[in-house]
């Protein structure tokens, strides 16, 4: 690169000498011409000298460029060649250790296969060995059988046939009677279990009822004041009639009107509408659209208060807010005088004592429990069974499939088919059934017992009967010579059974035909 920079260089000082000179003699007069040439040659030919002595030098310097670079490759290639020898050398060390381990594998393989080979024909021997035994056995052994035989007086296969039947025989002997003690034993267990398990959980869980009713009575304090409440030409009674859906009954009983209705939440609505009327006095339709709506805000609360206290008290904090609102509906909800959120909660605590009793888990029986009776709270809008309904709500709002059954299976709509659905539907008898749970008017109640009487005297050979236990059990004598020991379990079951047909009660009655024995079955 140099020497081509001093060659151009060169050149340029020739070309611009000869464009100087050409200048020089062009402006110069005739009579300096020749000296012009003159000094211009002269010039020109320091300018070739120049460049001829630069020429040489770059070409000097480029041979000792030349030259150095050479040098420089050729130690470059020496000291690539000394690397390569010293790798060549590491590589050939590890080679050769690699060579000398694998020698030494090579060798220890040698001995372990010379090892093997001697194990392996000491076992050789030691197998002739058995081989000889067990024929020296086998021959023993036919020799020996042949001696029992003689014996015996018969062959090996008819000892053996005989031997098994007499196992046989033996063996069923045994197991039938193990099998008989066993669930005489079973039965006579779970017997205990389960009374002692219901009579835990009633005792556990006991709680008073008091009785209630379709109808709210409001006090007021004078008979004066049911003028205003009906007000000019009815026109009070029918607007609060319009605006609470309730029957207002005003009649002769002093000191008192009544509302009736059959939405439990909508006659507390109405019950409290009418005492804020009578505490405030002012009765007319626009008040009484007023006072309704305060009262129904008011309700309302107590109704999410009583969901969510039941939610509380049975340690159930997840529910859907719905279902905690319908749940607070049953408050104001009773069947047979009872209230059925007290009903509801109850179940729920004996289910959740009964699942703990078993081994279960307490949580999930006592959701159950709690929601079993939820679809009473809309039954009176909604057509269908109140289990049904309940079932249908609580899936709606996202609860397990083994809840919404229990739910359903409470009263038989479906088949139970959990020890869940049963422990619900015993809590659910328990609770209903118990004295003192539900209420019953004397008339009702002796026609009832009256009608246990009836179904059971209608059957042939029926002495007398006695309907017992509140009803809850029908005690029958027969005549001996007209209904024998057979028939007896035959008409406790169509007495039983007549029960289911014609009657509706609550729990279960029990049927007791008495002749010399007593044969037992209930209507479930």
């Amino acid at each position: 690169m140099d020497i081509v920079l001093v060659v151009l260089v060169a050149v340029i000082a020739v070309v611009l000498g000869a464009v100087i000179g050409y200048f020089v003699s062009g402006k110069a007069a005739k009579g300096t011409m020749k000296k012009a040439k003159d000094d211009a040659d002269k010039i020109v030919q320091t300018a070739q000298q120049e460049a001829e002595s630069t020429l040489k030098g770059a070409h000097k310097e480029a041979e000792n460029t030349i030259k150095g670079a050479q040098l420089e490759a050729e130690s470059e290639r020496l000291k690539m060649r000394k690397e390569a020898e010293a790798e060549s050398k590491d590589r050939m060390k590890e080679v050769r250790a690699a060579e000398n381990r694998i020698t030494q594998r090579e060798q220890t393989l040698d001995r372990r296969v010379e090892s093997l080979d001697a194990r392996e024909h000491k076992i050789s021997s030691l197998q002739g060995q058995l081989d000889q035994r067990e024929r020296n056995l086998e021959a023993a052994k036919g020799e020996i059988e042949q001696r029992l035989q003689n014996i015996a007086g018969m062959t090996s296969e008819e000892a053996k046939e005989e031997l098994l039947e007499t196992l046989r025989d033996e063996v069923t002997r045994e197991s039938a009677t193990i099998i008989r003690d066993a669930e005489a034993r079973t039965k006579a267990q779970a017997d205990k279990t389960a009374r002692m398990i219901l009579s835990l959980a009633i005792q556990r869980v006991a709680a008073d009822h008091s009785a209630e009713t379709t109808v709210s009575a409001v006090s007021i304090p004078s008979d004066d004041l049911k003028g205003r409440i009906i007000g000019r030409e009815g026109r009070n009674i029918r607007s609060f009639e319009q605006i609470t859906g309730t029957n207002l009954i005003i009649d002769d009983t002093p000191e008192c009107v009544t509302i009736s209705c059959f939405d439990p939440v909508r006659r507390e609505i109405g019950r409290v509408t009418m005492e804020n009327l009578i505490a405030d006095g002012r009765i007319h339709p626009a008040r009484i659209e007023e006072m309704y709506e305060k009262a129904k805000a008011f309700v309302d609360q107590r109704v999410r208060e009583a969901g969510e206290q039941a939610t509380f008290d049975t340690g159930i904090h997840d529910l859907d807010p719905e279902l905690v609102k319908t749940l607070g509906r049953l408050r104001y909800r009773t069947s047979y005088g009872q209230n059925v959120l007290n009903h509801s909660l109850e179940v729920a605590y004996l289910t959740g004592v009964m699942a703990s009793e078993l081994g279960l888990d307490p949580v999930p029986a006592k959701r159950a429990g709690l929601l079993h009776d939820l679809g009473k709270a809309v039954d009176h809008e909604i057509d269908g069974s109140h289990a049904v309904i309940g079932a249908d709500l609580a899936k709606r709002f996202g609860e397990r499939p083994e809840i919404v059954h229990a739910i359903e299976a409470h009263h038989n709509d479906v088949e139970p088919n959990s020890v869940l659905d049963v422990l619900v539907q015993a809590a659910d008898a328990i609770s209903a059934a118990r004295p003192g749970a539900r209420k019953e008017t004397l008339d009702a109640y002796i026609k009832r017992l009256e009608k246990l009487e009836e179904i059971a005297n209608t059957h042939k050979g029926v002495e007398r009967t006695y309907a017992i236990q509140a009803g809850r059990e029908v005690r029958v004598m027969v005549e001996p010579e007209v209904v024998d020991e057979a028939a007896t379990t035959v008409l406790a079951h169509d007495i039983a059974h007549q029960i289911e047909t014609e009657m509706q009660y609550p729990g279960q009655v029990k049927v007791v035909v008495i002749r010399e024995s007593r044969a037992i079955d209930y209507a479930k």
